[in-house]
């Protein structure tokens, strides 16, 4: 009975997402993530084909022009971008694929495919928002301030989403998250075949 469907993960910059999404991996073995594929720089640590998909902007714009993205954008300076093949081949196996991308990528998605669950993730104040983009110390000044200029444009967005979740504490944004997956699991309309399959078990009891 186990149906699969795509968990889009957003927020501003700097809420945590990467860091909710990693422990929620960590914690369920059974939710796939889909890779992005951008034209930035790798920050130190990030792998290729695991944390992106690095290339250059020519080659995104021919993957743009050849239609194998489910979502694109220009963010910050650079392209972000999900390759639909692997999306789609996940989900039609029954699995959950987790994507984390930014907001525009997020409102792209649901107009394109509405049958996604759509997360927000929200920092517990603006102020922390700022302090975890100084700490991680990936960009420069003038990076951070427009990152943080644009997050308050993008928390307008917050009621375009199926649900919110505050990362105060990432164990508890995990859970929070877990129990929107363990909800959206059984809603009717993955189920097609609910009835059927629970007569074919019924008479397997008889």
């Amino acid at each position: 009975m186990s149906a699969g469907f795509l968990l889009v993960l957003s927020g501003p910059s700097g809420s945590g997402k990467g860091t909710v999404s990693e422990a929620l991996m960590e914690k369920n073995e059974d939710i796939s993530f889909s890779t992005s594929v951008t034209t930035r720089t790798p920050r130190p640590g990030e792998v290729n084909g695991e944390n992106y998909f690095f290339t250059s902007i020519e080659d995104f714009e021919n993957m743009v022009e050849e239609e194998e993205l489910l979502e694109y954008a220009f963010v910050h300076t650079n392209y972000y971008g999900t390759p639909k093949k692997f999306v789609f081949d996940e989900i039609e196996k029954g699995e959950i694929v987790l994507l984390e991308i930014d907001v525009q990528g997020a409102l792209q998605i649901k107009k394109r495919y509405k049958e996604a669950v759509f997360i927000f993730l929200l920092p517990p104040t603006m102020d922390e928002l700022r302090n975890r983009l100084v700490k991680r110390d990936t960009e420069t000044e003038e990076e951070i301030n427009t990152r943080f200029k644009n997050a308050f444009k993008e928390l307008d967005f917050v009621g375009e989403y199926d649900y919110f979740v505050v990362n105060n504490e990432v164990d508890d944004a995990v859970e929070s998250i877990e129990h929107i997956i363990a909800a959206e699991k059984l809603r009717v309309k993955r189920h097609k075949d609910i009835k059927k399959e629970v007569l074919a078990e019924k008479k397997g009891d008889l």
